[in-house]
Formats: structure tokens, C-alpha cells, sequence
């Protein structure tokens, strides 16, 4: 015998939300409380399942506004609700060490890196700033979606350690492909600021780059 065919509407992820709480929601459902509301014929759940179906959730979060905003049933305030809620993930989950904590090694600070960086489609470059001590002040970062010594300047990344009296900062920047290797420009670039580092009597730490395979130190490397 068939199944009867139910004549209830679906429930929808909101009225889950209240009946279950969250972590019983699917990642459909909590991406159609994102979106909120659909297009004709393709309402929130049907997009968001569209959405995953493109690559899953984990390379959903990878892509920024513009990438986002092509999608069917994605408007631009839709694509920004969306990348900022990923971001908001990111930043909860890559917990940066406590302001004064002191920073023994750069490894110290990979794992933090790695989390808030290494996913990220396009290439970040930016500053662990340090003080006198080498305790931790905060991360600066510097230039996105792509770096080279055209885009990153000397005096813009001294610049920050300047305005915040930071004597010794660790450069770090990502390898969207995955590999943390550094490049030939990567160690042309570090030594360049290094050097600048000197005249203004701010220590270069080290340079970390970090992937989705790992993590790599110039300093380790003989590369600085």
C-alpha cells in the first residue's frame, strides 16, 4: 500500500529552531534562517539547499560577497548576512592569545593563524604586534587578496607599529593552495622588511605562513 501523502506543510527551520533548538537543526536549516526569505517559486530552504549542493558548507565559507551574490535567490544583503555570519565563525573559533600573554615563539601563535586564515580563498597578509617584551597586542592585518612588494609597503607595515609603540612584530600571510611553502618573493619580501625593521629599530620576529596543509617559519628555515 503507498504511503498516505501528509497534507501539513513543512516546518519550517524557525519554528524547528523554537521546538528543538539549534543543534538539531540541519546545516539547510540554519543556512535558510540566514537567508530569511527566497524568490518566486524557491523559497529560503530550497536556495539554501541549492547553496550546499555548489560545494558544501565548508567551501560555502570560503567564498567572499561578490562570489556569494551569484548564487540564485542571493541579493547583496543576503550575500553580506551570509559572509559575515562565516566570518563571526571564523574569529569565534581561532580564539587569539590573551592582550600581555607573552609570545615564547611564533609557533606560538600558528595554530591561531591557521584557524582564522589558512581557509581563505584569497591571500592576507598582516602583523602579530608585539611589545617590548614580547607579549601579544594584536593582529593587524595588512592588505587582502593578494600580496607583493607593490601592495605591501614598508612604511604600511611599520606604520602600525609605530602608532601602537610596538618594538617586535611577526609577519604572517596564507597559501590559498593549500601549501605552505614560502615562495621566492615571500623571502625577497621578508628580507626587505626586515632590514627596513632595522633602521627603525623594530625587531622582525619571524614571518609564519600558513595553509590548509600546515604551517612553515622563515626563521626555522634559514629563510630571514
Amino acid at each position: 500500500m503507498a504511503p498516505e501523502l501528509s497534507d501539513k506543510p513543512p516546518v519550517r527551520p524557525r519554528e524547528r529552531l523554537r521546538a528543538v533548538g539549534l543543534d538539531a537543526l540541519t546545516d539547510a536549516e540554519l543556512l535558510a534562517l540566514l537567508i530569511g526569505t527566497g524568490i518566486n517559486g524557491h523559497d529560503a530552504s530550497a536556495i539554501a539547499h541549492d547553496l550546499l549542493e555548489s560545494g558544501g558548507l565548508r567551501e560555502l565559507a570560503q567564498r567572499d560577497v561578490r562570489e556569494l551574490r551569484h548564487e540564485k535567490g542571493i541579493g547583496a544583503a543576503t550575500a553580506c548576512r551570509l559572509a559575515a555570519a562565516f566570518e563571526i565563525g571564523r574569529r569565534c573559533a581561532a580564539c587569539p592569545p590573551a592582550r600581555g600573554a607573552t609570545v615564547r615563539q611564533p609557533a606560538d601563535l600558528a595554530d591561531y593563524l591557521m584557524t582564522r586564515f589558512a581557509d581563505q580563498r584569497h591571500e592576507c597578509f598582516g602583523l602579530a604586534l608585539l611589545d617590548g617584551r614580547n607579549r601579544f597586542l594584536r593582529v593587524e592585518v595588512i592588505s587582502r587578496g593578494g600580496w607583493s612588494a607593490s601592495v605591501v609597503r614598508p612604511r604600511e607595515v611599520f606604520r602600525q607599529c609605530l602608532l601602537s609603540a610596538a618594538p617586535a612584530v611577526i609577519l604572517f600571510h596564507n597559501h590559498p593552495s593549500g601549501d605552505p611553502s614560502p615562495s621566492r618573493e615571500d623571502v625577497a619580501i621578508t628580507r626587505q622588511l626586515v632590514s627596513a625593521g632595522e633602521l627603525l629599530g623594530i625587531r622582525v620576529l619571524d614571518h609564519l605562513v600558513v595553509a590548509a596543509e600546515g604551517h612553515a617559519s622563515l626563521r626555522d628555515r634559514g629563510l630571514m
